[in-house]
């Protein structure tokens, strides 16, 4: 694929995060958000292969930029969520047919984050830009140590919330007037998965695996349990691969203790509960503390900064008893949300401007 190499003071990127249920996309310039929506995903979609879901996912988009007025020749580029790809190291990378082959085959695994190439490349095709993703959850820059177990045959994984970490890390890093690549930093994403990486000198060395639920509880994970309980679900409690799956991935953490489904039930939960949902983040709170100290070791304590983000970093609560407990190790700097729109636009608009150099996976 021949790169498209564009020359010009201010550009107009298009961003797209595909979920379950919707497209959210979004349209920026000189760091400001000029337009945000989420298109809406037909059930009847659902029933299709990824290539034709894609497809559909993408015209719904097209459709939706011609109908609130903005040019579809004024976009300059389109960066697309990453999804579940061979283990890369961070960065941005150009969208190219073998990333596609491997997405649409899902050679590595679902995930509905696995469309957003699909449709930057499909967007790319018809209005002839270019494409990229960045820092997907397979970003795996881990030291080779930090993978051993104590089974020489079973290795630990690196799969966390790259994009916003890696966002946030350098964000901190501007504001104390340096590059990220030439510190050192404790980066910790609050969600429906908690990831906690080491950040040494731009590139994380060290990160519990979020997906499978390792490290702290979040909101609908497990996180770490004791071996004996796991095995006891397993062989006495008579359930399935799959229940068990479900119980310690998606129905456990928050979720089990407070008995919710979602963060506007949570919201709920603390207006109307407030004493219990807090005995429930002092739990959180002091598993993510240990992670965080268990990752300054790992950085053998040079922390520049700590960074506690996601959707969870929202409350106050929360995220002072964290601080009561790390703030000892570095400063902490509080940047809640996902923020995975302005993230790909900052990494495509790093590439654009020369700043970066774009990865050809």
């Amino acid at each position: 694929m021949e790169e498209i190499r564009i020359v010009k003071d201010s550009f107009r990127i298009l961003v797209v995060n595909p979920l379950i249920d919707y497209t959210k996309y979004g349209i920026f310039e000189n760091d400001t958000s000029l337009y945000e929506w989420d298109v809406p995903v037909k059930k009847e979609w659902e029933k299709l292969s990824i290539h034709e879901q894609a497809k559909y996912r993408t015209k719904s988009i097209i459709n939706h930029i011609e109908d609130i007025g903005i040019g579809l020749t004024s976009i300059d580029a389109v960066c697309g969520r990453g999804g579940l790809l061979r283990p890369i190291s961070g960065g941005t990378y150009r969208i190219n047919e073998k990333m596609i082959n491997d997405l649409e085959q899902a050679r590595y695994g679902f995930h509905v984050s696995n469309f957003g190439a699909l449709i930057a490349n499909k967007i790319e095709e018809k209005l002839n830009i270019p494409s990229y993703i960045a820092d997907p959850v397979v970003v795996d820059e881990m030291m080779d140590l930090a993978k051993s177990t104590g089974l020489p045959k079973r290795k630990r994984k690196s799969i966390f919330h790259a994009l916003n970490q890696k966002s946030v890390a350098r964000e901190i890093a501007s504001q104390l007037n340096a590059n990220y690549d030439d510190l050192c930093f404790v980066i910790a994403h609050l969600g429906g998965g908690v990831t906690v990486g080491a950040h040494q000198y731009g590139r994380v060395i060290d990160v519990n695996n979020g997906f499978d639920g390792e490290g702290p509880m979040s909101f609908e994970r497990a996180g770490s349990i004791p071996n004996h309980h796991l095995i006891d679900m397993c062989f006495l409690e008579g359930k399935t691969e799959k229940q068990i799956k479900q119980k310690i991935i998606f129905e456990s953490g928050l979720k089990s203790y407070l008995e919710i489904q979602d963060f506007d039930e949570l919201d709920r939960a603390y207006a109307e509960r407030q004493k219990e949902t807090e005995e429930v983040f002092d739990i959180l709170a002091y598993q993510v503390s240990k992670e965080i100290g268990k990752m300054s070791a790992a950085l053998s304590g040079n922390v520049n900064a700590i960074g506690l983000t996601g959707n969870l970093a929202n409350y106050s609560y929360l995220t002072d008893k964290i601080i009561n407990q790390t703030s000892w190790i570095a400063d902490v700097y509080i940047m809640p949300g996902e923020n995975v729109l302005s993230s790909l636009y900052q990494a495509a608009y790093r590439v654009l401007t020369e700043q970066e150099q774009a990865i050809q996976y």
